[in-house]
């Protein structure tokens, strides 16, 4: 895992395609018990080197019921984005995740974590990519489907700031699905 770890954040096979350069950021551990799964590092991110160190991160906090240690360690959360570099940015936000990352290593992540007990799919970038033709036609249908891809995957929207007309007009995401969220959490956390 120390290998392959290291071998992840010093990748530079996109590097070309990326305006701010290539800074890898994966957190991992042969012990982990849940990956969250996501686009990509964000700006904040990109410059400081932590993931989900920014306002999404602190709604993700929210929704999950961890703390920042719970959070940060990582035998209990992997942080397995489908691009590990920041994409850049683009007319409406954050370029899409580089399509190089996830195929050449999270299988590769994924053999070397036997204890995952769930992976949470954070957006529709990772949604698309590992629920694939279970996917629904949208997010919203996705996520109000979480039950159907229990116990292994767990949808949830991007918790950026950028979405809470999102949150606002779906209601039931914070009233129903977030408390069983914090349930299987909880249950797996211990």
């Amino acid at each position: 895992m120390k290998q392959l770890l290291s071998d992840i954040r010093s990748c530079t096979v996109c590097e070309k395609f990326l305006s701010t350069g290539s800074n890898p950021i994966v957190s991992a551990h042969s012990q982990t018990k849940i990956v969250l799964v996501s686009q990509a590092p964000g700006r904040i991110a990109h410059i400081s080197g932590v993931p989900w160190n920014d306002p999404g991160g602190k709604q993700l906090k929210k929704w999950l019921n961890v703390s920042e240690e719970e959070f940060y360690n990582p035998q209990n959360f992997a942080i397995v984005p489908i691009g590990f570099c920041y994409p850049g940015k683009g007319k409406t936000g954050d370029l899409p995740p580089r399509p190089e990352c996830a195929p050449l290593w999270h299988q590769r992540l994924f053999n070397l974590m036997p204890s995952i007990e769930m992976i949470v799919l954070i957006g529709q970038y990772a949604q698309k990519y590992y629920l694939g033709s279970d996917v629904k036609n949208t997010l919203t249908a996705t996520v109000k489907s979480f039950d159907q891809y229990l116990p292994k995957y767990f949808p949830l929207p991007h918790p950026s700031p950028r979405n809470r007309f999102w949150l606002t007009k779906n209601p039931w995401f914070e009233d129903d699905v977030v408390p069983i969220l914090q349930q299987k959490i909880r249950e797996i956390l211990g």
